[in-house]
């Protein structure tokens, strides 16, 4: 259902060099890149992960309640993201752990206070 979403950055660079290292534990890679920013997926036809500059030209800030969640493959893998996430500068928001019966996550903020979920069910 989800084709793609983009999350807002004021540091293109930065941001870049963050989700390079991080979606690629996923085995994503870029699949889009144009002036404003880069959108990444696990391959054809799978949905996109992107960071743009705003569209607009103003600042790019935090959604009080956004989150973007992403599915992962087991536990292990929630942990090295997780582990990754905050290695690469990015703030702890919930330590990897069953949250209840089949659902395991961890939550963390991006270097520009995006909010991300790694997840999984089962």
């Amino acid at each position: 259902m989800i084709g793609y979403t983009t999350l807002g950055t004021n540091d293109l660079d930065r941001a870049t060099a963050f989700y390079d290292e991080l979606l690629g534990l996923l085995g994503a890679k870029r699949a889009m890149s144009f002036p404003r920013g880069h959108l990444w997926s696990t391959g054809t036809g799978q949905p996109m992960f992107g960071v743009l500059m705003p569209y607009d030209g103003q600042p790019a800030s935090v959604g009080n309640g956004t989150m973007i969640a992403l599915a992962c493959p087991d536990s292990a893998t929630i942990d090295a993201l997780h582990a990754k996430a905050l290695a690469l500068g990015g703030r702890d928001e919930g330590a990897p752990g069953e949250r209840f019966p089949g659902f395991y996550a961890a939550y963390c903020r991006d270097l520009d206070g995006n909010k991300l979920a790694f997840m999984r069910f089962g």
